[in-house]
């Protein structure tokens, strides 16, 4: 039983019952460990948190860079951008869920301890909409807000989407690029 063998059994456990719903007892039932025995590799349950928040941004936050630093105008980069954060979001669901709607049930020091990880990861999003701006290809006025309405769409995408659907992740993504960057106007 390793360190990441719990923390991937706990983020399915967070998925299904919350942060707050779940219990130390659920998370080592799922790995088949005693509760005692789970303790010798964890401390808190604030700690799984928080592991599984800082795991979830670091491998979203290397994808996005890693896309964002293509040299590709600011919209193609924005359009690969969209569509390799819903594949990874879709891809990752049980860690990608607790990152997404479980960050509230930090403690406030391993909130502190998160909020530059998540700025940093916004940031990759406003340089790209501000760059394209100053390109003249953005016509937006406030790239901060922007940045925040793009994350809810994309990040409430994980709570309807099913791999089994009528669409594909990648077809939502080229329609979600297409409304942000075409709007809804004729």
């Amino acid at each position: 039983m390793t360190r990441n063998d719990i923390l991937d059994a706990a983020a399915q456990v967070f998925r299904q019952k919350g942060y707050h719903g779940a219990s130390m007892s659920d998370i080592a039932e799922a790995v088949n460990l005693q509760k005692a025995s789970l303790y010798h590799h964890v401390s808190s349950k604030q700690e799984i948190l928080l592991a599984l928040l800082e795991r979830a941004l670091g491998m979203l936050t290397d994808h996005i860079d890693s896309i964002s630093s293509q040299p590709l105008s600011a919209d193609e980069r924005l359009r690969q951008m969209i569509r390799g954060y819903l594949s990874t979001l879709a891809a990752n669901a049980d860690l990608t869920a607790v990152l997404l709607f479980e960050h509230r049930s930090l403690d406030k020091k391993f909130h502190a301890r998160h909020v530059p990880h998540r700025d940093k990861f916004e940031g990759l999003w406003r340089d790209v909409l501000n760059e394209g701006v100053n390109a003249g290809i953005f016509d937006c006025k406030d790239t901060a807000m922007a940045t925040r309405a793009l994350m809810g769409i994309l990040n409430w995408t994980l709570t309807w989407y099913r791999p089994d659907g009528s669409k594909s992740i990648e077809q939502i993504a080229d329609e979600y690029a297409d409304l942000l960057m075409k709007g809804l106007l004729k």
